[in-house]
């Protein structure tokens, strides 16, 4: 009989701002739905109806992130080391059994700071840390020069990462990003201190693993998507549209594709917004922006699409959107550099690109539709390999927090 009834999910923020949010609002739903007590810890607002609706007990700070923030100072201090957010997850956990509670971090770079480390290695409950990027490792979380927009290898607060400015914002904000991962790593005592840590791609794992502590527990924990078993496959060879779903960033590609469905002649559709709305406008007239839409909305455009394109630059450790549009028997097409091309089966159920250049040639591929109705029906033949659905990953969770308190 487990021991386990209350998970503390601790993570920047109790609004729905991202990826890292949304798993940790399924995870937070399907724990309470599996019958344990969920305090949501937060320091970052306003708190989701969603997360209220989930029935987790949520304990928001209501303070702003660090990156809208407009007392910039405040902002800087907060971000290097968050006294006043670690004191109040300590004053939570005070009260909770040690020998039936565990914590599951997600994330501390917008809000959490630092100073997380500490309550999570030394509060004497069993702590599981989550990684959704590289800010464990990277000051920049992403190993990924901004600048130059190309992959960065080199070493983690060596001299040639301090002597080189690969922020997308300026070197003063890099310099900020140094100084809070030499917080991270010194008083912080993340991640050597770390004992279980989750990773969400091989991808991630082999980027990440000179960076981790020898004696830690590795656990590979796959990312939630909503998935109706009862969904019929998209016919994408009766469709036309080549799907972007995201941040219009740099790191994101969307302005390589924009370029690319020029070049080759195909319809583009971007679902999402970001700075690149211009750039991507002037290369290519005819690409479609429709900004951000609503979950239903995303779904009508799957249905539409011929292909999902995800040409993401960085290596990105998870592809939730690629797993949502191959579970619905879309083709994926991904650069072999992100985590993406980890569910492709290149030629099979989508394409991987090993060139940035190549993305051109590789849409001009799928001109042939009986070529994509046989990756489109490969696609969707597999469509549970691709990630977990809430109710698994939940379970995944709970089986590795067992696991934990038992040892």
């Amino acid at each position: 009989m487990s021991r386990l009834d209350t998970v503390v999910i601790a993570t920047d923020s109790a609004r729905l701002n991202g990826g890292t949010a949304k798993v940790a609002f399924t995870e937070a739903a399907g724990l309470v739905a599996a019958g344990f007590r969920v305090i949501f810890f937060a320091p970052t607002g306003p708190v989701d109806l969603a997360l209220t609706a989930s029935g987790a007990e949520v304990v928001c700070l209501n303070e702003p992130d660090v990156l809208d923030d407009p007392n910039r100072l405040r902002a800087m201090g907060r971000g290097i080391w968050n006294g006043g957010a670690a004191r109040a997850l300590r004053e939570v956990l005070a009260p909770l059994d040690p020998g039936r509670t565990a914590i599951h971090a997600h994330s501390f770079s917008r809000a959490l700071s630092p100073a997380l480390g500490p309550v999570l290695t030394g509060a004497g409950f069993p702590a599981l840390f989550t990684m959704h990027e590289y800010f464990l490792a990277c000051p920049n979380g992403g190993f990924y020069d901004y600048r130059k927009e190309e992959i960065c290898t080199r070493r983690p607060l060596g001299l040639s990462c301090l002597s080189t400015n690969c922020d997308a914002r300026s070197g003063l904000h890099k310099g900020w990003r140094v100084a809070r991962q030499a917080m991270l790593w010194g008083p912080g005592g993340m991640p050597r201190n770390l004992r279980d840590i989750a990773y969400i791609s091989e991808t991630q794992l082999a980027a990440m693993r000179p960076y981790l502590p020898a004696a830690a527990r590795l656990h590979h924990i796959l990312n939630p998507i909503e998935m109706d078993p009862k969904a019929p496959r998209v016919q994408a060879e009766d469709n036309d549209v080549f799907l972007f779903i995201g941040r219009l960033m740099p790191e994101k590609g969307a302005l390589d594709f924009a370029r690319a469905a020029k070049a080759a002649g195909v319809r583009a559709v971007f679902l999402g917004a970001g700075p690149q709305e211009q750039a991507i406008r002037a290369a290519n007239p005819e690409a479609e922006l429709m900004g951000w839409v609503t979950p239903a909305e995303v779904t009508t455009w799957l249905g539409r699409a011929r292909a999902l394109v995800f040409p993401s630059v960085w290596p990105e450790p998870f592809g939730l959107v690629a797993a949502e549009a191959l579970s619905r028997g879309v083709p994926a097409i991904a650069g072999r550099w992100n985590a993406a091309s980890e569910m492709i089966a290149d030629g099979t159920n989508g394409i991987v690109y090993d060139r940035r250049e190549a993305l051109s040639d590789t849409l001009s591929t799928l001109r042939d539709d009986d070529k994509v109705a046989a990756m489109s029906r490969a696609a969707y033949a597999h469509r549970d390999s691709y990630a977990a659905t809430p109710q698994a990953h939940c379970a995944q969770v709970r089986d590795v927090l067992e696991g934990m308190l038992s040892k």
